[in-house]
């Protein structure tokens, strides 16, 4: 078990390091909006690292934080969409 979560929370900071490279350049004309993103990945990363400490044990709190943040990062893809489409 214990190495399962190991397992997992390497895959996740790796998932992690991938994204916040990826998403580098997701908002090439809005460097607000990438700024936001690339905090949103960093967060993701320290929650992963936060729960690989705790065993897991946080009640569900921390996945539930990690949901929130892929909510969020959604409407940052919306938000840069709408301002593509609006041409500012």
């Amino acid at each position: 078990m214990k190495k399962h979560m190991m397992m997992s929370a390497v895959v996740g900071m790796i998932m992690g390091v991938v994204l916040t490279a990826w998403a580098e350049d997701k908002f090439p004309r809005h460097p607000n909006l990438q700024k936001a993103y690339t905090a949103l990945n960093n967060a993701t990363s320290a929650i992963s690292a936060a729960q690989t400490a705790n065993e897991f044990d946080m009640e569900g709190h921390a996945a539930q934080a990690k949901t929130l943040i892929s909510q969020a990062q959604t409407q940052l893809d919306q938000a840069a969409a709408a301002a593509n489409k609006n041409k500012k």
